[in-house]
């Protein structure tokens, strides 16, 4: 394992053990915005999976998130079947709808599978919109069942969720898999060339990215009691994870929790700007981005191999 490798796993089991102490030193308020944050690291850890290792620029991120908390809610609402069962479920259809879409996607060349990926996510909310009654519309429907009441329990549950997923995506990178992605994204024509079937690669891993989204999602509308398109669907959600991927650090896994975390504290942070606030969330992530377009993590590992020639 390469000292960057090292270092990232350092970073990361330290980051555990901050997230794990946090909730013991802040109110429950500051709680539930922690959980938040951690859900919504779950999202940028999956996007930046596909775009850090493979290359592919997915905008519709919101598609699979959506599609696994749109169907747990559903489920839960029409079914009255247990709550885990819902879970598994919503995220089986974020798997199986992601998959259907990927297939011919990833075929295609240029700005392509951009594309498709983003208006997959704008026909997604026009059928929730059309389908109001079924699926509340706009303004969002309300669940008869959350994950627990204890603002403890349901951190501990997101941080779970977190340190799963991180688990899974860290094994893929440090992975000949991950080499191979990586390997696709920089010069795809000499990967195939060596004997790989690239486009396999990259729908394992839209797969594993398809999973975690629609996991993620369908247990955070049962963390929030409803599910709404603002935050699971809209566009302005899809650019929130691609900033937070890339202040945190692409290609780090590590990188997309941090910024997550920066995203939705800095988020709440300035609520008191009113419909200003995600105007100053993208002013501070700019200057961010600017100074250190490695992102955090980026600038830690960096600064790590500089004291290590030293």
């Amino acid at each position: 394992m390469s000292p960057s490798s090292k270092n990232l796993l350092r970073m990361g089991l330290a980051l555990l053990i901050v997230l794990a102490c946090l909730p013991w030193f802040f109110s429950l308020y500051i709680v539930g915005v922690l959980t938040m944050a951690l859900y919504f690291s779950v999202f940028t850890m999956s996007w930046d999976l596909l775009f850090g290792y493979s290359g592919e620029v997915n905008f519709g991120p919101t598609f699979l998130i959506g599609i696994g908390a749109y169907a747990a809610a559903l489920l839960n609402v029409n079914t009255g079947l247990p709550i885990a069962a819902c879970i598994f479920l919503g995220t089986l259809s974020a798997v199986l709808a992601g998959l259907v879409l990927v297939a011919p996607a990833l075929r295609l060349k240029g700005p392509y599978f951009c594309l498709i990926t983003l208006v997959s996510v704008l026909v997604l909310q026009e059928f929730i919109i059309i389908f109001a009654e079924q699926t509340g519309g706009e303004t969002g429907m309300t669940l008869p069942g959350i994950l627990s009441m204890s603002g403890m329990v349901n951190y501990y549950l997101a941080l779970a969720l977190v340190f799963v997923s991180a688990g899974v995506f860290l094994g893929l990178a440090f992975s000949p898999v991950g080499l191979i992605l990586q390997a696709g994204a920089q010069d795809p024509v000499a990967a195939e060339s060596l004997g790989f079937n690239i486009v396999k690669y990259k729908v394992l891993a839209f797969s594993l990215s398809a999973f975690f989204s629609g996991l993620s999602g369908a247990m955070l509308v049962f963390y929030m009691g409803t599910a709404s398109v603002s935050v699971v669907v809209s566009v302005s959600v899809i650019l929130q994870i691609i900033i937070a991927a890339i202040i945190g650090g692409r290609r780090t896994i590590i990188g997309p929790i941090l910024g997550s975390l920066f995203i939705i504290i800095t988020g709440q942070w300035l609520q008191y700007l009113g419909q200003l606030d995600y105007v100053g969330v993208a002013v501070l992530a700019l200057i961010i981005l600017i100074f250190f377009p490695d992102g955090i993590v980026g600038v830690v590992l960096r600064r790590g191999r500089t004291d290590g020639a030293a």
